[in-house]
């Protein structure tokens, strides 16, 4: 005789369980079973998707040394997003209540926007001056909030970029010791600037002879690479004379080309040519015929030159 069929009610997960088929409850977006319900969780590949410049949230976090913007919170309050903070605090919360958060993390979990959103929601519940005591972040099984569930996501995200992390201690005294680590943090900051006009491009000078503007791009993946490899088989994928296409680097879950440029010339004055190649990019985008046998070695090329950072 076959095995009896269990029923659905004979299968499905006891009170208070989530169902394996189910959505798993952390947003990754992938069913329970395969995610937070299996022995290992899977890295969420791309936290900040469903926030405002996921783009920028992606460069704050992977390139960008000092800058700062913007956030308000579902139930309206202001809050500074810093690429970074004195000793690589998760938050903090200024005697005046002002409360910033830093993206650049010492350690992160198998979902960045958790371990933001746990420092962030502690930073909300802390008194004005007082340390904020996220408990620990970037450990594995954090039950903190996403950034998608504390953040107003109508808000907009504008990114300003600074020179040094003087904005760290916003006209406040303090001791010499304080001032002599903040010198320090200044002097290992690398020439940054955004590309007016554009989302997400930056042009940084790691030393005095080299140069690069790096694109933190926002379409998937494959499209991307189908774009660039026209562009490159066609001789366009250049900011110019004396530039060349370096690579690219995978960076949560998005793609992020880079070029050289000359570290002589001004960062500001990457914009026009990058706007330029923003416009060739946007008409190779939207092309929809197979790669030619050139397009295709290009697209090989490309494919040998990327890494993951995460």
């Amino acid at each position: 005789m076959a095995p009896r069929k269990r029923s659905a009610a004979a299968v499905a997960p006891a009170a208070g369980e989530v169902n394996p088929k189910a959505p798993c409850p952390c947003g990754s977006g992938r069913r329970y079973k395969h995610c937070h319900g299996s022995g290992y969780a899977q890295p969420v590949l791309r936290p900040f998707e469903g926030l405002p410049a996921e783009i920028d949230w992606v460069a704050l976090r992977e390139l960008v040394p000092a800058a700062t913007a913007t956030l308000t919170t579902t139930d309206g309050r202001s809050v500074t997003l810093a690429s970074v903070l004195p000793g690589g605090t998760p938050a903090l919360v200024r005697a005046n209540g002002e409360i910033l958060l830093g993206v650049q993390l010492a350690t992160s979990s198998d979902d960045v926007s958790r371990d933001l959103g746990t420092a962030l929601a502690a930073a909300l519940e802390a008194p004005a001056g007082a340390p904020v005591d996220p408990g620990p972040i970037g450990g594995a099984g954090s039950a903190g909030p996403r950034l998608q569930e504390l953040l107003d996501l109508s808000a907009p995200f504008e990114v300003t970029v600074h020179d040094d992390f003087e904005f760290w201690l916003e006209g406040a005294q303090v001791d010499p010791a304080a001032r002599a680590g903040l010198q320090h943090a200044n002097e290992m900051v690398m020439p940054t600037v955004r590309l007016a006009g554009l989302e997400a491009a930056y042009w940084c000078r790691p030393s005095d002879d080299r140069a690069h503007v790096r694109w933190v791009r926002p379409e998937p993946e494959e499209q991307l690479l189908d774009a660039l490899a026209r562009l490159r088989a066609a001789e366009q994928l250049t900011l110019g004379e004396g530039t060349r296409y370096a690579g690219a680097f995978r960076a949560l879950g998005l793609l992020v080309p880079v070029w050289d440029v000359p570290a002589e010339t001004p960062g500001a004055d990457w914009a026009g040519p990058s706007a330029e190649l923003q416009t060739r990019l946007e008409a190779a985008l939207a092309v929809t015929e197979p790669l030619t046998a050139d397009e295709r070695r290009a697209r090989a090329g490309l494919l040998s030159r990327q890494v993951t950072l995460r």
